[in-house]
């Protein structure tokens, strides 16, 4: 896979998507963002000593339906980095990877569909790795202080790239069901907030759920889910 090593630019999923008519697939890494995107329209914080790459990939014959396997991949991507450092993560559903109850990444997917298939996918993964979390540090962590050792961006960042394009989607799914956090939880939704248990992630991404003695399935694009 090309790498492209920027200093600055304002989102690394925006700039890659100049390549999109090249059929290539490319990693586009930054030191620092100056608009760095997170999911659902938020903003992303991306000062310097943090990890900042986007992937470009390319697919045929990948259905609409497998969608989640590219998001389960990006999270247990991470995991594996961060457990190259001592460190032990786990998945809150769908994406969200924490150490000791805080956010160490941060995760975007673009993907563009068509006729029932996914043509192409941006991942944006954002890791932290000494940055300055400012008044952050109640939810957020850094790799420095979660392994108690000094390390340096290059070195986590070769790692990530090294784990994202050398392990395959079917192997992510059985080690994402390993590191995903289930139980107790609370759901969150536009109407209300009420307590469940988490069983299992099914094959389409949607959470199975027991509340009050009765079974659903969340999808992540209507709900939020609490540890």
């Amino acid at each position: 896979m090309k790498i492209e090593y920027l200093q600055e630019v304002g989102s690394t999923n925006d700039y890659i998507r100049r390549y999109l008519e090249s059929g290539e697939d490319i990693a586009v890494c930054a030191r620092r963002q100056t608009g760095g995107k997170g999911t659902k329209g938020r903003s992303f914080l991306s000062c310097e000593g943090g990890v900042y790459l986007s992937f470009l990939r390319f697919f045929s014959d990948f259905p609409s339906r497998n969608a989640f396997y590219i998001m389960q991949h990006a999270a247990v991507s991470v995991c594996r980095t961060a457990e190259e450092f001592g460190i032990e993560p786990v998945i809150k559903w769908p994406n969200d990877v924490l150490v000791g109850g805080r956010k160490i990444a941060g995760i975007l997917i673009e993907n563009t569909f068509s006729g029932g298939e996914i043509k192409n996918s941006i991942v944006g993964i954002g890791l932290n790795v000494s940055n300055n979390l400012g008044g952050l540090s109640d939810i957020a962590v850094n790799l420095n202080e979660a392994s108690g050792r000094t390390l340096s961006c290059g070195q986590v960042r070769d790692r990530l790239i090294a784990h994202f394009c050398g392990t395959g989607f079917l192997q992510s799914d059985k080690l994402y069901r390993e590191c995903v956090r289930l139980g107790a939880i609370t759901v969150v939704t536009a109407e209300e907030r009420y307590a469940a248990t988490a069983r299992r992630v099914l094959d389409d991404g949607r959470l199975e759920i027991e509340r009050d003695g009765k079974i659903s399935a969340l999808s992540a694009a209507e709900v939020s889910v609490r540890l």
